[in-house]
């Protein structure tokens, strides 16, 4: 016998619908109005992520767990909408953004069990910048551009600073002389980062060491990477159809891999 579908539970799968085309419309589309709800988005995560960097010394407040509870209910909301309005959502489940957004939440949900892992909400910033979401919103006019390139390296690095800065004061402020504060932490990571190492703060111990030499050897390389992205030549992304190569010169016109004609769009 086949299973009859009561006219509410039509009703409930019709409004569904509604809402997930709604929804994708707003994420995806190009209209004013999906514009200004995309900017919202923004305005509201790079709100969140400001708190994330000064949350650290905020843990003692009365008000910091109120707001931690906040944000996870706008974080919740805000990655059920995004899961709704995606089409794909076995490619949207395999990304790591959405897995450290939800280890973000997780944190923020659980912010007594996870104080020590607190730093690492931070991500958020990094998954942010990376976003399609963010340049189709922000970044239309620079997407596939230098600037897009030189704008994630540099949230990568940010993102890299605050990290390293939220674990050396979580693990080492009041426990060690040399780091008494927030600040005390955030001038160790930027010292070592850039390798001056004035030496007036040090990490104790082995694990001192080699915290100091991660961070050092990550600077070099996040330096590196960013004079790259300003002063190399830019290539576009765009796949060849031929022998999969993506990264290609401005005006190619063939693939230097296997000599196939490319057609690669400009504004010229």
């Amino acid at each position: 016998m086949e299973q009859q579908i009561s006219p509410a539970q039509t009703a409930r799968t019709s409004r569904l619908g509604t809402l997930r085309r709604k929804l994708h419309v707003l994420y995806y589309g190009d209209t004013a109005q999906a514009v200004r709800f995309r900017y919202s988005i923004l305005i509201v995560d790079l709100a969140i992520i400001a708190f994330f960097i000064a949350a650290p010394p905020l843990r003692g407040t009365v008000a910091f767990l109120f707001v931690d509870y906040a944000i996870a209910a706008i974080l919740a909301v805000e990655l059920t909408a995004r899961g709704l309005a995606t089409t794909d959502l076995r490619k949207w489940a395999r990304s790591p953004s959405l897995w450290i957004d939800l280890f973000v939440l997780l944190t923020l949900l659980a912010p007594q069990w996870l104080f020590n892992l607190g730093f690492l909400r931070i991500l958020r910033l990094w998954t942010l910048v990376h976003s399609e979401f963010f340049w189709r919103t922000v970044g239309r006019r620079y997407d596939q551009t230098r600037w897009e390139e030189v704008v994630r390296t540099v949230a990568t690095m940010v993102t890299f600073v605050f990290v390293i800065t939220g674990f050396v004061y979580t693990v080492y402020a009041r426990a060690h002389p040399g780091i008494n504060g927030y600040i005390d932490a955030l001038y160790f990571t930027v010292a070592t980062l850039t390798t001056t190492g004035f030496g007036d703060i040090t990490l104790p111990g082995t694990t001192g060491k080699l915290i100091s030499i991660v961070t050092m050897i990550c600077g070099i390389t996040l330096f590196v990477r960013l004079a790259q992205a300003l002063f190399r030549p830019h290539k576009v992304t765009f796949t060849c159809p031929t022998c999969g190569l993506m990264r290609h010169d401005l005006d190619a016109v063939h693939c230097k891999a296997c000599g196939v004609t490319l057609k690669i769009l400009n504004d010229e």
